[in-house]
C-alpha cells in the first residue's frame, strides 16, 4: 500500500568533473535492454586504481564522457537520446543518467565485459491492499484483501500477464468505511472472496503454470518494504502458515530507484516516481493490480535505463534485512504452498 512504507535508502553522490573532452562518438544501437552493469555505475572508479577490472581504460573513457554529459542542456540531452531513439522523457538529471548507461552499456559490451545471461527472466510485481482504519491505530491488524501479481518479461520490457484475487479478512471482516473509500474494494466484494490460505495456493498454482523457479528465473518486486515484511508477515500469523519461501527475498523499487537516479527518500513514492519519469498514473490509486501495474512501468523504465534491478531485501527469522548489492543474483526458489504453523 503506497504512502504507508517508510525505509532508509543508501545515497551515494558521485559527479566527476574531468574537462571537457570533444562530444562522443556515436554509438551502436542497444542490445538487450536490461543491462548487466549493475546499479553502482562507474562514475565514481578511479581508472588508475588497478582494482581489478576497473583498471581498464573503458572506464576512464565512461568517466570522460559522463563529464561531457554533465554539462549538456536538457535540449541537448533530449537532442542525443532522440538520435538513439531512447526516451526523451523526463526531467534532466533522469535524462543524463539513461544517456550516461546508454554510452557506458556500449563501451562495455564493446569490451565483452557484461554477462546479462544470470539475470533474471521474469520480475513479479506486488502491491497488496489491506484492511485498515483512518489514522491506523497501532492495535489494529492488516489483513490482505487483495492479492496482484504483474509478471514483468526481462527480456522483452513488457507485462506479460496478471493475476488478482481478492482475500476475505478473519479479524475484521467488516471493512471500515476509509478502507472501502481508499481501495475500491466493497464489503460484497470481500464477502464472496476466499480465506488467504486458498488465495495463496491459487497464486503458487498460477506462478507453477508460468513455471517460474523451475524453467524460468524470476524474483519478487514491491514498492517499499511494508508488503512483505509487514503484510505478508502479518497476514501468515494469522492465517497461521509459514512465511512462504518464495517471497524472502525481493527488489525494493524505492531504494533501487533512489539509489540509481540519485535522489533523496521523499522523491521515491509511487507517483513522484512516474512524475520524474516523463509518466502519469494509470488507472484507479490503491487498486492493488493499477498500482503494481504503474511500478511495472517504472521497473521497465528503469531497466531501459541501465539500472539492473536486483534483490535488496528479504526477510530473516521474521525481521527485515539489507541485502548488499555485491550479493550474486540469484533467483527465487520454484513456489511451494508452506506449511501450517502448530
Amino acid at each position: 500500500m503506497e504512502g504507508q512504507q517508510e525505509e532508509h535508502e543508501e545515497q551515494k553522490e558521485n559527479r566527476p568533473q574531468p574537462a571537457r573532452p570533444p562530444p562522443p562518438p556515436a554509438a551502436r544501437p542497444p542490445g538487450k535492454q536490461h543491462g548487466g552493469a549493475g546499479e553502482q555505475g562507474t562514475e565514481g572508479k578511479s581508472p588508475g586504481s588497478g582494482q581489478g577490472a576497473f583498471s581498464d581504460p573503458v572506464y576512464k573513457e565512461i568517466a570522460v564522457t559522463n563529464g561531457y554529459i554533465n554539462r549538456m542542456s536538457r535540449e541537448e540531452l533530449r537532442s542525443k537520446l532522440a538520435e538513439f531513439k531512447l526516451e526523451t522523457r523526463g526531467v534532466k538529471d533522469v535524462l543524463k543518467k539513461r544517456l550516461k548507461n546508454y554510452y557506458k552499456k556500449q563501451k562495455l559490451m564493446q569490451k565483452e565485459v557484461l554477462n546479462s545471461d544470470g539475470y533474471y527472466d521474469y520480475i513479479c510485481v506486488v502491491d497488496f491492499e489491506a484492511t485498515c482504519e483512518e489514522g491506523n491505530p497501532p492495535e489494529f491488524v492488516h489483513e490482505i484483501i487483495e492479492f496482484p501479481i504483474v509478471l514483468l518479461n526481462t527480456h522483452t520490457l513488457e507485462i506479460e500477464d496478471t493475476f488478482q484475487q481478492y482475500v476475505k479478512p478473519e479479524v475484521n471482516p467488516k471493512l471500515s468505511n476509509f478502507c472501502i473509500g481508499l481501495t475500491g474494494i466493497t464489503q460484497d466484494i470481500i464477502d464472496k472472496a476466499d480465506a488467504f490460505p486458498q488465495v495463496l495456493q491459487n497464486v503458487i498454482e498460477w506462478m507453477r503454470q508460468r513455471e517460474l523457479g523451475t524453467k524460468y528465473s524470476y524474483c519478487m518486486l514491491t514498492d517499499g518494504s511494508w508488503d512483505m515484511s509487514k503484510f505478508l508477515n502479518i497476514q501468515c500469523r494469522v492465517s497461521r502458515i509459514k512465511y512462504p519461501s518464495f517471497a524472502k527475498k525481493w527488489i525494493n523499487i524505492r531504494k533501487s530507484y533512489g539509489n540509481f537516479y540519485k535522489v533523496p527518500r521523499n522523491q521515491t513514492k509511487l507517483t513522484i516516481m512516474l512524475e520524474k519519469l516523463g509518466m502519469t498514473y494509470d488507472g484507479r490509486p490503491h487498486s492493488g493490480l493499477d498500482d503494481s501495474k504503474n511500478i511495472a512501468r517504472i521497473a521497465i523504465r528503469m531497466l531501459q535505463d541501465g539500472c539492473e534491478l536486483r534483490v535488496n531485501e528479504k526477510m530473516h527469522a521474521g525481521q527485515l534485512m539489507t541485502v548488499s548489492s555485491s550479493t550474486p543474483i540469484e533467483g527465487a526458489p520454484a513456489p511451494q504452498m508452506p506449511r501450517y504453523r502448530n
